[in-house]
């Protein structure tokens, strides 16, 4: 109660992504663009997914729930560096900026636990294929995801204590757009080498686990798949490819950021925005573009609006 008895920092002041204003405007209009097609592309798959029965299987169930996630993980910071990139001052108050760390880590950490779901769903599917009806049943699925929200919330919350413990009674720039941990204790009035040990055991750890989890089951697929027919191979590495770049795209960037402690380098902001504007965009390009039974989903849909 102490450490937080001393807090006198009521704001932050990010620097954002860079301190040209003709930037910033020029940011402005494409980070405006992929943020819309984020939430359209998202909402898209939802809707489709929710509105075509021979598609509610576990893994378009899980697929859906991955959009829902994805919607949710962009619109955490990319409204505020919008607000931000038109704005001389960019500002966040404390409380807005632990709530924005907060969901930030629960919907990243959920994404995390659902990428490594979605790779089991897949292992099982590939792997004893007699054994799925029973092992991915509906029921079973909805723990799954009922845990992954709850593990996402402890994880979160670890994060937000380990940041809110600390004093901060002084500097109050941030340089970043957005409020994450490591940035912001950066700023706390007291030696946090402890406490960014613990966040990497915490963060980086669960980054760094889950990822070696999705390597490794899709090994087993791959040696699997040459058991399997030639039609049978297509179709599981059709979808397999999807699920594993998207799986890329995602953990590189949160293992590169969240496994170092108290280190910071000049591409960090590019990650960030990779990791936070792009691949929310790129998760329903590579499903829909990859995936015929979604396209195909899409298409009846639209004419059955017609």
């Amino acid at each position: 109660m102490g450490a937080l008895n001393q807090t006198r920092v009521t704001e932050f002041v990010f620097l954002g992504l860079t301190d040209s204003w003709v930037l910033e405007i020029l940011f402005f209009i494409p980070f405006t663009a992929t943020y819309v097609l984020t939430l359209l592309g998202n909402i898209l798959i939802v809707a489709t997914i929710a509105f075509t029965p021979r598609l509610h299987t576990p893994m378009y169930f899980f697929l859906s729930n991955l959009s829902f996630i994805d919607i949710c993980h962009s619109s955490v910071t990319v409204p505020k560096m919008l607000e931000g990139l038109l704005s001389e001052r960019k500002t966040i108050s404390f409380d807005n900026c632990i709530a924005q760390l907060f969901f930030l880590h629960l919907f990243a950490c959920a994404e995390i636990f659902l990428l490594t779901i979605m790779a089991y769903d897949r292992y099982v599917a590939i792997c004893i294929p007699l054994h799925y009806p029973n092992v991915m049943n509906m029921k079973a699925c909805v723990q799954l995801v009922f845990a992954l929200w709850l593990g996402g919330t402890v994880h979160s919350l670890v994060q937000t204590f380990l940041t809110i413990r600390l004093p901060y009674c002084g500097p109050n720039v941030i340089d970043s757009y957005f409020c994450d941990v490591p940035p912001v204790i950066k700023l706390a009035c007291t030696d946090t080498y402890l406490t960014g040990i613990l966040i990497v055991s915490n963060s980086g750890t669960i980054s760094l686990v889950c990822f070696l989890a999705l390597v490794a089951s899709y090994t087993v697929i791959l040696f699997s798949l040459r058991k399997q027919s030639a039609e049978g191979r297509r179709k599981a590495l059709s979808t397999c490819s999807s699920h594993f770049m998207v799986v890329a795209l995602f953990f590189g960037p949160c293992i590169f950021i969240y496994t170092r402690p108290d280190t910071s380098f000049s591409i960090d902001k590019v990650v960030s925005v990779f990791y936070t504007v792009v691949t929310p965009l790129l998760n329903p390009l590579i499903y829909t573009l990859r995936n015929e039974e979604v396209k195909n989903a899409m298409k009846h849909l639209r004419q059955r609006r017609i």
